[in-house]
């Protein structure tokens, strides 16, 4: 019983508050990240020669590089240069960096799975390369795409948890708040994370099998 004494209304509430803050930093890093990637995915299978080399090495350097360093980044080392973010949009900004490269790999994956005659065939018509892609080739292409994606925003939202490390008050920052103030909250405290990060997580990942029925 003493584990359930964690559960006060107060802790409640204050994970709660954490978890909204979560919320907020990976619906806003999903939509940035996701424009970014399909952007950065056509730019790489277009294969515009100079374009295509530099994207290709920065999104490499940025795949390999841990998303623990990008927030460091994002948050210390910006303002060196004279751009100043908060937690908020530092962990944001990072996160959008790094989800965008991993994203542009599963865009060009997709867009390698469609016919090449596609292609063809809306240039024939007199299609530009924009009408191309967004008239024929993207929603041809995401069908396949939509997998991998929701198991990249899944993976989003659960680094984000890594911006507590610059104090972004998020649900991880909060527990830990909780208990370090009662060092008998620890299990309980944690359980409650898992099942809030579960809920979210496989609702998430439920919505996309009913996307995936849709299509």
């Amino acid at each position: 019983m003493r584990l359930l004494e964690a559960y006060t209304w107060i802790n409640i509430r204050f994970l709660l508050e954490g978890l909204w803050v979560t919320v907020q930093v990976a619906l806003v890093a999903i939509s940035f990240s996701f424009i970014l990637g399909i952007v950065l995915g056509v730019l790489r299978h277009i294969k515009v020669p100079i374009i295509h080399n530099v994207l290709t090495l920065t999104i490499d350097i940025i795949r390999n590089l841990p998303l623990m360093l990008h927030i460091f980044i994002a948050y210390f080392a910006l303002p060196q240069i004279g751009i100043r973010l908060n937690v908020f949009w530092a962990a944001i900004a990072a996160l959008t960096v790094f989800e965008s490269a991993m994203i542009s790999e599963i865009v060009r994956a997709g867009l390698k799975s469609v016919p090449k005659g596609q292609i063809e065939a809306g240039q024939s018509t007199g299609l530009n390369t924009m009408q191309i892609y967004g008239e024929i080739v993207l929603p041809q292409a995401i069908k396949t795409m939509l997998p991998a994606l929701v198991s990249q925003f899944i993976s989003l939202i659960k680094d984000s948890s890594l911006a507590t490390m610059i104090a972004l008050p998020d649900l991880t920052h909060h527990a830990k708040v909780i208990y370090s103030q009662n060092t008998q909250a620890v299990l309980p405290i944690y359980l409650a994370m898992a099942v809030l990060y579960f809920i979210i997580c496989y609702g998430l990942s439920r919505f996309s099998k009913k996307l995936e029925t849709a299509y």
